[in-house]
């Protein structure tokens, strides 16, 4: 026997409610916020820094810093790739 919609409904806002509490929140408020997959301003961030690691090493003929930047930098481009959010499957990765 089928749930009824108001179920189907009450498990889709009790799911939400769990995965983002903020956008939840601004949702029921009136004023809605990107949803957490969409909000990126700490890779943003990251990528700055790596960029001006990367620069002040190069300017500087450092190799340590240079190699730091692009860690960096290596870091804030795998944040940007798709896939970041919860894992679907229970949050286990395979292992290869």
């Amino acid at each position: 026997m089928p749930a009824s919609d108001d179920e189907r409904l009450h498990d889709i806002e009790a799911r939400l409610q769990h995965e983002d509490p903020r956008f939840a929140r601004a949702l029921g408020a009136g004023r809605p916020r990107s949803p957490r997959e969409y909000r990126r301003l700490r890779v943003w961030l990251l990528l700055v820094l790596a960029l001006a690691v990367l620069g002040g090493g190069i300017a500087l003929a450092h190799g340590l810093l240079i190699a730091a930047g692009l860690v960096l930098a290596g870091l804030a481009g795998e944040m940007f790739g798709p896939g970041r959010g919860p894992r679907r499957d229970g949050g286990r990765r395979p292992r290869f």
